[in-house]
């Protein structure tokens, strides 16, 4: 089994990892997804991915390889798809490195270059997850404001409501966040997004670039994955990436100020999917963002 046999038969990829034709060796991979590193016959090293647990939801993988073609067809760093089926993807081996500052300054100038290739719309053309969860990708002319307190928001509001993850001061403040959103005023067209740009999801490789991976691409707001990736903790080298990002593609005055905002989906599907450990940062991320609208 080598890289060119497997292009031309990727189903066949299942039953020789069933039967041990293909050395397998474990690089952790996330609470959704179990990862492996593949060794084929050539010497060649794949990234795959399993659901962790059960079957994956349908499309899970057909997704996320359509967001990976879709950011790679606008010349984003993302790896390539080798094999896509419903219980398993597999992408061409990014050797890992360290973060560095000419490696961040690429990554701003990268990610500017993604967001200026621009959307058509709001969402997109395939139905989407994020994390575990469902993304409702209808496609949306917007406003944007009403995009995304809709669409972004109320969803994973309701699923943390539901499974007690926020109290009704939570819940409460994020309802006056949509209802402002529905009249918010915003003259950014769509961009096209990563759409869960935390900085778990920028891979630094050994050749000094910085690498976009697990994406739920859309047609967003820039500011979110912006937003996105000062949360926990931050993206190291940040200022840098934000510099080198404002020389190709500036910001609107007062970014700055939004970024709460923007940080409210991903705080909200992370209190719906893994319950109230995540609640005061929801708290506090709308308390802020409630100065912004």
């Amino acid at each position: 089994m080598d890289q060119a046999y497997l292009r031309a038969h990727p189903e066949h990829l299942p039953t020789f990892l069933t039967h041990q034709r293909i050395r397998e060796t474990p690089v952790g991979g996330g609470s959704v997804s179990a990862a492996n590193r593949l060794t084929l016959d050539d010497g060649t090293s794949l990234f795959a991915k399993t659901w962790r647990s059960g079957t994956a939801p349908e499309g899970f993988f057909a997704a996320e390889a359509a967001g990976l073609a879709w950011l790679r067809e606008a010349g984003a760093p993302v790896p390539e798809t080798i094999v896509a089926l419903p219980e398993i993807i597999a992408l061409e081996w990014i050797e890992p490195g360290e973060p560095s500052r000419a490696g961040a300054m690429r990554f701003g100038r990268d990610l500017a270059a993604l967001h200026r290739s621009g959307a058509e719309a709001f969402g997109s053309e395939w139905p989407g997850f994020i994390g575990p969860l469902p993304l409702d990708n209808t496609l949306s002319r917007g406003p944007w404001g009403s995009w995304f307190g809709e669409r972004r928001l109320r969803p994973y509001l309701k699923i943390s409501a539901d499974r007690g993850a926020l109290s009704a001061t939570e819940i409460a403040l994020v309802e006056k966040i949509i209802k402002r959103l529905a009249e918010y005023a915003d003259g950014e067209a769509p961009s096209r997004t990563h759409g869960d740009l935390w900085p778990g999801n920028v891979l630094w490789a050994s050749d000094g670039r910085a690498w976009l991976i697990d994406p739920a691409a859309q047609g967003g707001h820039r500011e979110t994955d912006l937003a996105e990736l000062a949360l926990f903790g931050g993206l190291a080298h940040l200022e840098t990436v934000i510099a080198a990002y404002q020389e190709v593609h500036p910001l609107a005055d007062g970014w700055e100020a939004r970024v709460p905002l923007h940080q409210m989906h991903l705080m909200l599907v992370h209190t719906a999917a893994f319950g109230g450990t995540y609640r005061d940062a929801v708290r506090i991320a709308a308390e802020a963002a409630l100065r912004a609208v």
